[in-house]
Parts: C-alpha cells; structure tokens; sequence
C-alpha cells in the first residue's frame, strides 16, 4: 500500500484526465488538508517562501520534501516541487544551444488586472488579478502582438526557475510528431507496428499514427486511482526512476509496459484522453529519428526559439524522457513557443515549423468523437494532435496540464497567454470556471484595445 500511494502522488500529477476528472476527487482533496488543524489553503498561506520548505543548511527536518517518500507531490509541498522536480529525481536536458536568447519586447499593459468577467455557474464578477491567486497561479505571462504586455510570478518561480509543465508536454510532442508527418518521416495512416514491430502484439499495433496522435485509440487501460488494479499503476511502477522493491515482476520501463497494454474496442471511434497515447509518440518520434526525445525536441524547437534556459525532462530508470508529462520549463520560453505556434511557426524571419502544420492542429478534430468522451464543460471542442481546440469564434486553441499549467493561444486577439500554477486539485474541471472565461475576458479587452 505504501508503494501505490506514492507511485499515485507520483503519477498522479500528468496522468489524471486533462481538463475534467471524471471520478471522485474528495480522497485527495482531503488528504489535501492538514487533518489536524483543518487548514483551508489559499495562495497566501500556501506560498512555499511563507512556508519556509527546503531552507536552511540542513533544512529543519519538518521542512524537508523528499521524492522517496512521495511528500513531494503532497499539498502544500506540492507548491515548492513544482519549481524543483531537478533536485528530487532523475532527468535529461533539453538545450537551448548555444545561441543568444531572443529578447521579449515589453509594453506593459497594467490595465489587465482590472478586467473583469463572470465565472462559470457564479453570481458574482472577479478581476483578473483576483483570479491569479484562485487558481494558485506561480507565474502568467500574456503575449500581444508579439510584445510582452503583463508578467508575473509568485510562490517557487521567478524567471530563472524552470516549472514543471505536466501534460502541456503532450502538445509539445504531438507538434513533433506533426512535423515528422509533414517531413514524411511518420505516415499518419501507417500502423504503430511497422515503426516499433514490439508493439505488435499491444493494443497499438493495429492502431494509425494518426489515432495515436489525436488520442482515438481503443485501449483496455484505466487512470481509475480508486482501482488497484487499474492500469495506471502498471504504468506507475514500470516508469518510475526509483529500484523496484523486492519481489517486483513487473514491466521495468515504459517501453516495456507499452508492450503489455490490451485492446478494447474499436479503433478511431471515440476520443479518450489516456496518458500512454503520448508515451507511444514519443516511442515513435525516437524510433524514426534515431534520437532520444529530448534532443529531438531541443534540434526542432527549443533551440530554435531563441529560449533563456534549457528546459528538462523526468526520466524513467533507463532515462527515458516521460512523454506524457515529463517537461520543465522557464515561463518565458513557454510563451515564446506560444509565439511561435501563433505565428505559424516562425520566429522573426525564421521558419521554425512549417506553417501547414500549425493550421492543421488548429483547425482541430472531429468535435463529435470528442463529444463521445463526455467533456461537458467542453461543449464544442475537439481534439488534433494532443492539443486542444475550442472551435470558438477567435479560432483559439490551448494545451493544457493538470494542477492550472496552460498555454492558450488566441489567433482574432493575436494573443498568447502562459501559465504556470500548483492549484491543489489536478483536474482542471476545478479551476476551468475561474480559467477560461478569464482568458476570453482579456482576449475580449485586447480585440477592444486595437479598435481605432
């Protein structure tokens, strides 16, 4: 039992459905508390410089987080972790190369904190500045017209701090995965199997790339953490860096447990969110590359960016970098990236991604497989590519992380906005109300602001 719950607080943070936990939360949320006290947590109280974690030489022994332990994904420690995955357990750089960093123009636009907008299923209004601490916000940064119009940080980050991205990593990996179609290195329609013949006999052999890249495979595979035997904690134990314990027989890897998942149903029928989706691009990006991941992603794009510092990922026990939510990165470099993607993969003069890329992930999926999956917050969205896409009438389209991390790219408002957060829910179902009407509320003021 000790083993599954820190393989849970270990996995739980890029596993968990992206943008609506279908099942119970109440467990975590009251494991969440301080059972003694019956402490409620807000950004101020659960600020990690007020809380004093990890200082001192040797910090105070109540105030040290471990990863062995599984304290690290606890809340509140959960708030410093975030800024710190580098400390706890393995991980592989991304670099940025040796290049200068591109500059962010400013201009700043102070009149955002003010803006005001209408949560979902609430009777009263709340300012923009008044959402950052709700939604425990540890940095934001919103791109205008390619300036940098507001910026700030709390809690662990600052602009040298590099933040864990959970499944914002997704996107990340289905724009590579993109590029290698468009490259034709990866054939959409090709099965899985004839790029990794092990998994032939897996639920992905028989399934496209492009199922696998719009999530649409029909996998025997639950992320139900009430479940023991659910087969998240198969994935959990097979990618975690630590040694198994004794008696341990399972998959060692997230190679090998990939090789172990079961079909049920059919293919391309439905959209279902599932975590080893991505874990299975990033098999296949590595594959036809010839290179890990993480190279991959830093040759493409990050050193390509003109980023400030190199970005990381967690790794498994053999290094394999965790596709589905493995990346840590400066919040300055995630908005750049937005930039990038916003402008159709250029960066200035430079062609970065190829522009028909760019449109083919935001002109988005078939909404009505997305709709099969029950997202009723989402009502009209679809899935492509691992990113998300609203189908709203400014064509926006966003990766999304659990704990708040977001990137939402808003093409009519020539707008990108980057955050970072440690909300004590991971499921976005729980700050989506206060998110994303906030965000279409400043798109709203920016559209407004360049009218003559």
């Amino acid at each position: 039992m000790k083993l599954r719950r820190i393989l849970l607080i270990f996995f739980f943070s890029a596993c968990v459905l992206a943008s609506g936990w279908h099942l119970s939360l109440k467990a975590i949320a009251e494991e969440r508390t301080t059972a003694a006290t019956k402490i409620t947590w807000t950004a101020a109280n659960s600020d990690p410089r007020v809380l004093g974690w990890m200082q001192g030489s040797p910090p105070p022994p109540d105030k040290i987080i471990r990863f062995a332990n599984g304290s690290y994904f606890q809340f509140p420690q959960m708030r410093w972790s975030v800024c710190h995955f580098q400390q706890l357990m393995p991980t592989k750089a991304v670099s940025r190369g040796l290049s200068l960093a591109v500059p962010l123009v400013k201009k700043e636009l102070s009149d955002i904190d003010q803006v005001t907008f209408l949560p979902w299923g609430a009777k009263d209004k709340m300012t923009w500045q008044q959402s950052l601490e709700a939604n425990f916000t540890d940095g934001i940064l919103v791109m205008h017209h390619g300036q940098m119009v507001y910026e700030k940080f709390f809690g662990c980050l600052n602009q040298v701090e590099r933040h864990g991205a959970m499944s914002l990593t997704k996107s990340f990996v289905g724009l590579l995965g993109e590029m290698l179609v468009a490259e034709n290195k990866l054939e959409e329609n090709k099965l899985v199997r004839d790029y990794i013949p092990e998994l032939t006999k897996s639920a992905f052999g028989d399934a496209t790339v492009r199922q696998v890249l719009d999530m649409t495979t029909a996998l025997d595979y639950s992320e139900d953490y009430a479940d023991p035997k659910a087969g998240v904690w198969q994935h959990a134990a097979a990618g975690n860096p630590l040694p198994k314990p004794e008696g341990y027989t399972g998959p060692s890897t997230y190679f090998q447990f990939l090789q172990t998942v079961q079909k049920k149903g059919e293919h391309g029928q439905s959209f279902g969110y599932k975590t080893i989706n991505t874990d299975v691009l990033g098999w296949l990006i590595a594959r036809v590359t010839g290179q890990p991941l993480t190279e991959v992603l830093s040759e493409k794009i990050w050193s390509q960016i003109g980023a400030d510092i190199d970005a990381y990922f967690t790794v498994d026990s053999i290094g394999t970098p965790f596709a589905g939510g493995g990346l840590n990165a400066g919040l300055r470099d995630l908005a750049r990236f937005g930039q990038m993607i916003l402008d159709e993969g250029k960066v200035g003069d430079r062609q970065v991604v190829p522009p028909e890329v760019i449109r083919k992930i935001g002109k988005g999926g078939d909404p009505q497989v997305f709709a099969r999956a029950s997202y009723s917050a989402l009502k009209g969205w679809s899935y492509r590519s691992m990113w998300w896409i609203t189908h709203n009438e400014n064509g926006a389209f966003m990766a999304r992380g659990v704990h708040g991390q977001s990137l939402y790219i808003d093409p009519r408002a020539d707008m990108v906005i980057a955050r970072f957060a440690s909300y004590p829910v991971a499921g976005n179902a729980a700050n989506d109300p206060t998110t994303l009407p906030a965000y279409q509320a400043v798109a709203d003021y920016l559209i407004k602001l360049d009218r003559p």
